[in-house]
């Protein structure tokens, strides 16, 4: 988890500069929304919705529904703040799970509120989402938005339950991270599109730009947990080694160890041993993990805008496709810790 809070890599921030107007009115909605909260409760849920990132998400919302920069639908700003509650209660969810002291620099919701309380909050969280939902005109929202919060939260599940373990394939990695991370980025570009009006043929191509964009996101993220530099992206290293998180670069590397050296890392991986960081990070240089990665990252982004080609010249189009830049040129940022 996150040890403090990261500052947004300067190509987010400049594209997130057209976003401000959007993102101020997102932040009104969600704290009007601690009015329909218990008087008990309100301060607990204001906690929570204070602890937030660079707001990806709603980001994607907000893009995959552009239509001209001085337009701000109040539905999508609506769903923005749906899907930024859904991604707020995972992380209170999460930061239990892993044990985590801090998150964004400041103290995680189970430290402060204790574990029961966290927990219940977490599912008050997604209720609300829900809530919000339901006051959209038809029920398509609310059954996406469900859907959506079902898939996540399975996708959290499966990979609890393959904690600790090496009986895990690409595929099945690739599964967890489509249902535990991309399937909310898939559902906010569908939001988004769909809200703003747009074909139904562009909006299944933007939810398929969100859904590979989401795949390359969390295997940048398992990447940066070892060939990252903690000052930069604001996380500490090695957390899926020592939590038994079997990721893309372990499993690489577990391919490409002998036989001796692959029994000693997965040893590592059940707990039966502690992890050795360092001497991981040296087998991955040593066998060009970063380089096979890196290369399955390229192709999700590439996935992602190819889907869009059909339609250059709508809004959402380029401003998405700078989001995907973006992360492509995160990775490149990156190769220069491999040779250090």
């Amino acid at each position: 988890m996150p040890a403090v809070s990261p500052p947004p890599a300067a190509g987010f921030a400049d594209l997130f500069v057209l976003l401000q107007p959007h993102l101020a009115q997102l932040d009104g909605m969600l704290h009007a929304q601690l009015t329909a909260f218990e008087p008990e409760i309100r301060e607990f849920a204001e906690y929570c919705l204070e602890t937030h990132g660079k707001r990806l998400r709603p980001a994607l919302v907000f893009f995959s529904g552009w239509r001209e920069a001085k337009t701000i639908s109040p539905g999508v700003v609506r769903a923005a703040a749906i899907v930024e509650m859904v991604h707020l209660a995972t992380l209170v969810h999460d930061d239990i799970m892993d044990g985590a002291d801090l998150r964004r620099g400041r103290r995680t919701a189970e430290r402060v509120y204790g574990t029961t309380a966290a927990v219940l909050m977490g599912d008050v969280l997604f209720a609300h989402a829900l809530h919000l939902a339901a006051q959209f005109p038809t029920t398509e929202v609310c059954a996406a938005v469900s859907e959506s919060t079902r898939r996540v939260c399975s996708g959290e599940i499966v990979q609890t339950m393959r904690r600790g373990t090496t009986e895990i394939t690409q595929a099945d990695y690739l599964r967890i991270i489509d249902l535990k991370t991309a399937e909310l980025f898939r559902v906010s570009c569908q939001l988004g599109c769909s809200l703003a009006g747009y074909e139904s043929a562009y909006v299944e191509a933007v939810s398929a730009f969100g859904r590979h964009l989401g795949i390359a996101y969390q295997m940048y993220d398992d990447l940066a947990d070892f060939f990252g530099e903690e000052r930069r992206i604001g996380k500490t290293l090695g957390t899926d080694l020592a939590g038994g998180k079997l990721t893309l670069p372990l499993l690489v590397l577990l391919e490409h160890l002998p036989a001796g050296e692959r029994a000693g890392l997965a040893a590592e991986i059940r707990g039966d041993g502690p992890p050795q960081f360092a001497l991981r990070l040296g087998q991955m240089r040593a066998h060009g993990i970063f380089a096979v990665v890196a290369k399955a990252i390229h192709t999700e982004l590439s996935l992602a805008t190819s889907a869009l080609e059909p339609w250059p010249k709508l809004p959402p189009t380029p401003l998405l496709g700078q989001l995907a830049d973006v992360l492509r040129a995160q990775v490149e940022n990156l190769t220069s810790t491999t040779d250090t």
